[in-house]
């Protein structure tokens, strides 16, 4: 057993060990409660997510207490939303730049994201759009698609440390899944979209991809992986990650919406903060 229940973190830019032991000394949500402190300096932290904010830490330095059942578990789960959060981009605007409708699209994914539309509706309201569409349009797409900083990093990290790493996406199968294969990836999902005589149809097959199906994917894989959901790590940036983070034993948002930022327990803004913060390092000790 290790002599502590839990690992503290404090990052952000130009943050010292000095620095940062002032900033946790002087929170009254930490102090007496803190495990074994890790610090760095990273100028990429993500902004502060403390809920409610301590007026005395600054708005750009993290603070997150990771339980050491999740430090020390011998395998872990990373599952991440795809698009705005393992990759740059929206998929749906690239397709609908194809239809002539990308502006209209945007409106409302960015409206969805925050939570302001029901997800499904919302969907299939930007699915109709892309009717028509010859499916050669799906490959251009995937050429455009680029993975977000620290992608690469925390996939071949996690996989080194001999952990899984899944993604599940509201975004398109079509687009996914080849890419997910490139990228080694375990485990992919995401919704597939009609095809009828080489065009797509404006409709979406079978179940939506939407927040319950995304927490049902992390217990589903966490079992098909032998990992124990309390070992999990979810990383998302909209309303329709928000179950999944909730579900997880470590919840990050990653260059999030306000709403997100809120509910998660820390936030990163390179995708390899998760590493660390998982005690990925720890793994093999």
């Amino acid at each position: 057993m290790h002599q502590s229940a839990s690992r503290t973190f404090c990052y952000g830019p130009g943050l010292d060990r000095e620095a940062a032991a002032a900033l946790l000394g002087s929170s009254a949500e930490h102090s007496g409660t803190l495990g074994e402190i890790t610090v760095w300096s990273a100028s990429s932290a993500g902004p502060g997510s403390l809920d409610p904010p301590s007026p005395r830490i600054p708005a750009d330095i993290e603070i997150v207490e990771v339980p050491w059942s999740l430090l020390s578990a011998e395998r872990k789960l990373f599952i991440l939303d795809v698009d705005s959060t393992l990759i740059e981009q929206e998929v749906i605007e690239l397709l609908a730049r194809f239809a002539g409708k990308e502006a209209e699209v945007r409106e409302v994914t960015e409206a969805a994201m925050r939570g302001e539309l029901d997800f499904e509706q919302s969907l299939r309201s930007r699915v109709a759009q892309l009717a028509g569409l010859p499916v050669s349009v799906l490959r251009e797409v995937r050429d455009l698609v680029r993975l977000s900083p620290g992608a690469q990093e925390l996939i071949s990290g996690a996989h080194a440390a001999g952990h899984r790493v899944a993604a599940v996406s509201g975004g398109f199968q079509q687009i996914l899944e080849p890419l997910a294969e490139s990228w080694n990836l375990d485990a992919a999902l995401a919704n597939d979209l009609g095809v009828q005589e080489g065009k797509l149809t404006g409709t979406v097959n079978g179940t939506v991809v939407d927040k319950t199906m995304k927490a049902t994917k992390l217990h589903h894989w966490a079992e098909d992986f032998d990992v124990p959901v309390h070992a999990t790590i979810a990383i998302g940036d909209g309303a329709n990650d928000l179950d999944m983070l909730a579900a997880a034993g470590l919840s990050l948002a990653y260059r999030a919406k306000p709403a997100v930022r809120a509910a998660a327990d820390a936030a990163i803004n390179r995708l390899d903060l998760a590493l660390p913060l998982s005690g990925t390092e720890l793994s093999r000790r």
